[in-house]
């Protein structure tokens, strides 16, 4: 009989045996293979914190009990034990449920997530709160090892430690993030968990008797020798930390002011459940040490190792595709990742960088064409563009390949370490506008806006695969600014041309087609649309052009100024809030040069989130479709002038 069909809360869960809770995390793995591979979705992570998820509920009393997840990419097991096991289906789908924890949609979701490293900080904020209105509650921080390198998550841990709360950070280590991690700490944990030797050896050199009682004479004796006593007092206590450091699991940890257990096998749902249970009540901040497999159940048991590609190729699965009659067109991040590889061939100071996201942004191309000019971080954003302005400034030409949601985490030293020293850093801004099924935390709606302040900047946005390679190719060849280019998720709008990559001349616009009636100055995406907007629009004998507005920053002044000396109406057409964008920028320029009766009408992303959708039916939400853009064409045409 099934026991997950009659779990709709995690109370079912806190009178079950053991033996009933492996036979529960056996069905919740299944179902979410059984769900995932149909509809698409993330879920090699909570593949691998199933028997943490069912743990946690069996012996947490939530939501009373506060669990922050971290990412959310390991939470799928946790949406399911908290009644949304139908509603899994539906996940990513418009209408469905979040890919993500969502505080609206569950109490049992406590903070809301989708970037990395949020949770340590978070749980610890929650933790004060409950002490200063004199609660009881626990508060538990689940987070991955690749989260661990994120200068957020380094944060929360050294403040976590200082204030002495109670909380229990849960490191779930399956030495993955999107792809295998780097970095010491990566090797740090790496070596808690393979080397047999700190196990063995932990309580030995903490807490037996016998290297006690000579550590109290050594340090008697020490003490009674004149002259050189202190000396060797400190040479015997560095002698003591340098031991521990070398056979204690977890120093690291506990110098930081953690109560370290671990490592222990996360997907083992009786060790899991009992150390829970000894480490409930323990006060003060503690750190359990897990480590899970990405992708447990979907892959051969033979090929659970981190470094498998089963275990990156399960990170996340997209649904079946539907059948199309459309040429097969390369992605944009294909695109990118060939091109870098062709900017290296050429260029022996072409380097690329990325934030533990190789794969998502196809710059592990690159790093097989060259492996020694590749450079991931880990999850350090902050630290990728400051690291990428070093570069730069002594000759480099470092370009980012980064999301554009990211990318707002290290807005400080884009403008601090980049703007303001004029470094000729490369930002490639993937994702860019709306990210379809990822939701709001992964929408590329602000980068325009983000990036428009700040000086020495150059912005540009290319309609196509041709125009995103001789943006590169652009970018590349000049010296004297940090240079952005954003584009967006999915295949390329046309096939690619046969020829090579051209140099642009920076805030130069284009000119696609003429019109008497309006003015469209679209960016981007929106090119194609404006140009379909167009043609509905001849059908009702009113002319259009259509202007590609590729440099955002600086703008073409010169044609701008033409336009608007040609055109009673303007519209600004861009997938990107509407505050602080181009159409803002532009409205700007032209608010004291107007003239009686002129319009500029600004086509952008409302000043609001919005949630996972397709990303056609999310630019239609926002009035960017075609259709959309034809009715406020009309309706601005048919307006009176004030």
């Amino acid at each position: 009989m099934s026991l997950l069909e009659n779990i709709n809360t995690p109370a079912a869960l806190r009178h079950l045996s053991v033996d009933e809770l492996e036979q529960v995390c056996s069905e919740l793995r299944q179902y979410i293979i059984d769900v995932v591979t149909e509809i698409g979705g993330h879920f090699g992570s909570s593949l691998g914190a199933t028997e943490l998820s069912v743990a946690l509920h069996h012996i947490y009393d939530t939501p009373k009990d506060k669990i922050v997840w971290d990412v959310g990419h390991q939470a799928y097991g946790h949406k399911v034990l908290t009644g949304r096991r139908e509603a899994l289906k539906t996940i990513r789908k418009p209408g469905g449920i979040s890919g993500f924890p969502l505080r609206t949609e569950s109490p049992y979701d406590t903070f809301a997530v989708g970037h990395a490293g949020t949770s340590i900080s978070a749980a610890l904020g929650f933790a004060a709160q409950r002490d200063v209105m004199g609660e009881d509650n626990k508060v538990i921080a689940v987070i991955g090892d690749g989260a661990l390198t994120s200068g957020l998550a380094l944060e929360g841990l050294n403040n976590s430690g200082a204030a002495d709360k109670d909380v229990l950070v849960i490191l779930n280590d399956n030495r993955m993030s999107i792809s295998p991690n780097v970095g010491a700490i990566s090797h740090y944990l790496t070596r808690i968990i393979t080397d047999p030797m700190y196990n063995r050896v932990k309580d030995r050199i903490t807490n037996d008797p016998l290297y006690k009682k000579i550590k109290k004479e050594a340090w008697d004796l020490t003490g009674k020798i004149p002259v050189v006593g202190d000396n060797l007092r400190r040479a015997v206590g560095g002698f003591e930390e340098g031991l521990k450091g070398m056979l204690v699991p977890g120093i690291l940890f506990e110098e930081l002011g953690f109560r370290y257990f671990g490592p222990i096998n996360g997907n083992d749902i009786r060790e899991v459940v009992q150390t829970l249970k000894n480490i409930r009540d323990l006060k003060g901040p503690v750190l359990l040490h897990v480590h899970t497999i990405k992708g447990k159940g979907a892959i051969p048991e033979e090929e659970e190792d981190p470094y498998s590609a089963d275990s990156i190729k399960y990170h996340a699965i997209s649904p079946p595709a539907p059948k199309s009659d459309k040429p097969d067109l390369p992605k944009y991040q294909t695109v990118f990742g060939e091109m870098m590889i062709e900017l290296a061939n050429h260029d022996s100071r072409v380097v690329g960088i990325t934030a533990a996201m190789a794969d998502g942004t196809s710059l592990d191309m690159f790093q097989k064409a060259h492996p020694d000019r590749f450079f991931d971080v880990g999850i350090a954003e902050q630290h990728a563009v400051t690291f990428a302005a070093g570069m730069a400034l002594e000759g480099g030409r470092p370009v980012v390949g980064i999301y554009s949601t990211f990318l707002q985490r290290a807005y400080d030293q884009i403008i601090h370490d980049v703007a303001l020293q004029s470094a000729p850093v490369v930002f490639c801004m993937d994702r860019a506008g709306f990210a379809g099924a990822d939701g709001p935390t992964h929408h590329g709606n602000f980068d325009i806006s983000y990036l428009m302040c700040v000086p020495n900047m150059v912005v540009s946005v290319p309609k196509d695969g041709d125009e995103l390679r001789d943006f590169m190719y652009t970018a590349v060849q000049q010296v004297d600014s940090p240079f952005a280019i954003r584009y967006p998720r999915g295949t390329v709008n046309k096939p690619l041309a046969e020829r090579e990559p051209e140099a642009l001349k920076i805030g130069s616009w284009e000119q696609l087609e003429t019109g008497a009636d309006v003015a469209f100055l679209a960016v981007g995406t929106m090119v194609d649309n404006a140009i379909a907007a167009r043609e509905k629009l001849a059908e009702d004998n009113i002319s259009a052009e259509v202007i590609n507005c590729r440099f955002v920053k600086p703008m073409d002044l010169e044609m701008l100024n033409d336009l608007a000396a040609r055109h009673s109406v303007l519209i600004t057409i861009e997938e990107n809030t509407v505050e602080g964008g181009f159409g803002a920028a532009v409205a700007r320029h032209l608010s004291d040069r107007m003239r009686s009766g002129q319009r500029v009408y600004t086509l952008g992303i409302p000043d609001r989130f919005f949630t996972h959708d397709s990303q056609d039916a999310l630019r239609d939400e926002a009035g960017l479709s075609p259709d959309a853009i034809v009715t406020t064409a009309k309706r601005v045409l048919t307006e009176q002038p004030v």
